[in-house]
């Protein structure tokens, strides 16, 4: 039997399909995101739990003119081979690739970006209005899961849209899961509405399901009719119109619900469809993360590719250290956003599971909450990703930092990130903290410098502290079980040189060292500093580095404005840019990177070894001259 996928060049084909062949088109999608991601690895889980969801709204809904919009969206794999994508799902996360996020440069099926999470509301309102004002666009659909519903942002766009009162569709896609157990009060209220068969529900259906029904497989198969003794969802207080729960993975259900709201909605609609990540596949369904990110693997048997790595990973060496420390210090707290295994706090919470707390996809309110609690004499560390912290910047400079409180951020994937790209990059962490008074700012060179910076973070309680380190394994060297404190606004010379002073912040330290090894070649002596604090910043260093070569390079792992900027203003104020000094920055370019592996990433970047080398060839040129 000829596959219906082979059929399928985009969405419009869908409607020619009855209902019966969409339901065998489910069956084949399924099997063809299996197949794409065991190439390529990527986010397996959350796909694999809309593919009915995914079929049903383009064969309802006329996209692209409809606006259809993925929240988190690494669930749109299904999307990318319905969309005219399927012949390269195998660059999936790749260089020169397909972003493994939808993306509005890669085809007009994506109307809008999304790697973080909690923006689709906002966005489909925004669309609604646009509508509404005359622009050529039809209905926006906005498909929020995976968690992504625990935000505030989710609210006020939600608060924001019922009280417009515009046309628009919601569909809430409840698994049950983010990348990490859901925790919370809304999972609990999600769960009393699927638990229960009498609820505010669509009119014109009726429950099927008596009692709790607490699996996924048994929840309410039908929509059943008005509400008991006037009471109402939180969703229909917020002004929309409420359907579910739904069975998600039931495409006949699916698809009358589609229609019926399509046909009939005047007003913001919100169904509920109650998934189950995974779906489909019995390797994901049965593992406790359920596949939701996964590195390429055996189809038959669901077995992971596994790197040998040579070194452990900055995230496990970060948790590891902190858990050591906390063992003979009760104040030490971990908190972080929906992400213990990606910052390390997994670890934590196995030796001290009391003193850890996720607060869901919610950066701004973890922030602050850490800051309530260094106000009541705690020692909070926040784990955030650098590119998710960016969420919680407002709670930085005005709960934290201008009330000079000493929580400690753990910013975990600082620079490059490889087949995430440009959307999770660590790009702007260095400026966007070292720009606020009272904070410290410190980066890891390698893993033992990690380990110390942890303990320096323990260590003080005179304000707010942050330190960076990357994503992936370490450079192997030797570590101390339980870290020393650095002093404060110190770094620390490496091999000492003549001609060129590099100075480096982070963990592009080995690069700096190996373009020393290149310039030796070609007889130029080198010094190699660890600047270690971006701020406070060792001056006494600087001005030793600056009076002692002919060419100071600065090398760091972020964006303009960072680190590199900071040593320039401090040469300016206090006289040392007099042209006896060759000065030169080295950052990321002023442009976002597409994903690729780290490496190319930073050869793109022009941050390898021989960059360095080659800008401090052109540099001692441009003095010779």
């Amino acid at each position: 039997m000829t596959p219906i996928l082979d059929r399928v060049n985009v969405p419009a084909d869908l409607k020619a399909l009855t209902d019966t062949e969409l339901r065998r088109l489910a069956d084949e999608l399924r099997g063809e995101v299996v197949g794409a991601v065991a190439q390529t690895g990527g986010h397996l889980g959350s796909s694999l739990g809309v593919v009915e969801l995914t079929v049903a709204i383009h064969a309802v809904f006329d996209t692209p003119r409809d606006k259809l919009i993925w929240d988190v969206g690494h669930q749109c794999y299904p999307h990318k081979i319905l969309t005219g994508r399927r012949d390269r799902m195998h660059t999936l996360r790749q260089e020169g690739g397909l972003s493994g996020f939808t993306k509005r440069s890669e085809s007009e099926f994506d109307p809008f970006g999304a790697a973080h999470s909690s923006t689709s509301i906002s966005a489909a309102l925004g669309f609604s209005v646009a509508r509404d004002m005359g622009e050529p666009t039809g209905d926006a659909i906005a498909v929020i899961g995976d968690g992504s519903i625990s935000a505030g942002m989710a609210f006020e766009a939600m608060n924001n849209a019922g009280s417009e009162g515009r046309r628009m569709f919601v569909i809430l896609n409840d698994n049950e899961m983010s990348i990490a157990p859901p925790v919370g009060a809304m999972s609990q209220y999600l769960s009393g509405l699927y638990a229960s068969p009498i609820g505010t529900m669509a009119e014109g259906f009726e429950a099927a399901l008596p009692g709790p029904i607490r699996d996924h497989a048994r929840r309410a198969r039908q929509l059943v009719t008005g509400a008991v003794g006037g009471s109402s969802t939180l969703f229909e207080e917020l002004g929309f119109q409420y359907i579910g729960p739904i069975d998600g993975h039931d495409m006949d259900q699916v698809l009358a619900v589609l229609r019926s709201a399509r046909t009939r909605a005047t007003g913001p609609v919100l169904i509920h469809a109650c998934t189950v990540k995974g779906k489909g596949y019995a390797p994901a369904e049965t593992s406790a993360d359920k596949y939701h990110g996964v590195s390429k693997f055996d189809v038959a048997s669901g077995a992971q590719s596994k790197s040998r790595p040579n070194a452990p990973s900055y995230t496990k060496v970060f948790g590891q250290a902190l858990s050591k420390l906390a063992e003979s210090d009760s104040k030490i707290i971990g908190i972080t956003a929906a992400m213990p295994s990606g910052t390390g706090m997994d670890v934590f919470t196995q030796s001290h599971p009391k003193r850890m707390f996720d607060v869901g996809i919610a950066e701004q309110h973890g922030v602050t909450f850490a800051a309530g609690m260094a106000a009541g004499g705690l020692k909070p560390f926040c784990a955030i990703y650098s590119s998710f912290l960016q969420r919680g910047y407002d709670q930085i400079v005005h709960d934290v930092a201008l009330q000079n409180l000493p929580v400690r951020f753990a910013i975990d994937r600082a620079g490059l990130v490889g087949a995430d790209g440009a959307t999770h990059a660590g790009a702007f962490d260095i400026g966007y903290l070292a720009a606020l008074p009272n904070m410290t700012v410190m980066a890891a060179s390698d893993e033992a410098e990690l380990v110390h910076m942890v303990a320096t973070a323990v260590a003080h309680d005179s304000g707010p502290i942050a330190f960076r380190y990357p994503r992936g394994e370490g450079t192997g060297v030797e570590m101390p079980e339980v870290g020393t404190p650095l002093e404060i606004g110190k770094g620390k010379i490496v091999s000492e040189g003549t001609d060129v002073a590099i100075l480096s912040f982070g963990a592009h330290l080995s690069e700096a060292q190996k373009a020393a090894e290149v310039l030796a070649g070609q007889g130029v002596s080198v010094t190699i500093a660890d600047a270690r604090f971006a701020k406070p910043l060792d001056v006494a260093l600087i001005r030793k580095l600056a009076s002692g070569h002919l060419v100071l390079i600065t090398v760091e792992q972020g964006s303009q404005g960072g680190f590199g900027a900071m040593v320039l203003h401090e040469l300016a104020n206090s006289g040392q840019l007099d042209g006896r000094l060759a000065v030169r920055t080295m950052t990321l370019p002023d442009r976002f990177i597409d994903q690729a592996a780290p490496d190319a990433m930073y050869a793109d970047a022009g941050l390898t070894a021989t960059d360095i080398a080659a800008t401090a060839m052109q540099a001692l040129g441009e003095k010779v001259t």
